[in-house]
């Protein structure tokens, strides 16, 4: 091949799925808008692969959530929020009583454990989406 040839063919970036035995494919349709179909569109050229092949590797990607999987991390998170929220809350507590009678509260080394705890859980959480 000539370099002026290989200069006008463009280059191809994508490449097929190895061949599979006769008779083990299954066909499925999948609906979609038509906004689905272009951001799907978009993606599959970001990514240089077909919309089926995208489609395919997404749902069968180890490291994809499912929405179930989306919808307890969020929980997970909310639920750490509110609990980082109170927990700030009691430090605040206790702070203005150690203004006011310049005296360390008792309580507040139990409070910071338990800040301790949380922050430890938020690591865990954030690990969990790695």
């Amino acid at each position: 091949m000539s370099e002026e040839e290989s200069t006008r063919r463009p280059k191809l970036s994508r490449r097929r799925r190895e061949n599979t035995p006769a008779g083990s494919k299954k066909r499925r349709d999948v609906w979609v808008t038509v906004e689905e179909e272009a951001a799907l569109v978009a993606r599959a050229e970001r990514e240089k692969v077909t919309v089926p092949n995208l489609l395919v590797s997404a749902a069968l990607s180890e490291h994809s959530d499912s929405p179930t999987e989306r919808r307890a991390i969020a929980a997970e998170l909310m639920a750490l929020h509110n609990l980082l929220a109170r927990s700030s809350n009691n430090i605040n507590q206790l702070a203005r009583q150690a203004n006011a009678t310049s005296e360390f509260p008792l309580e507040a080394r139990e409070a910071l454990k338990h800040i301790r705890k949380v922050a430890m859980r938020i690591d865990d959480a954030i690990d969990g989406l790695m």
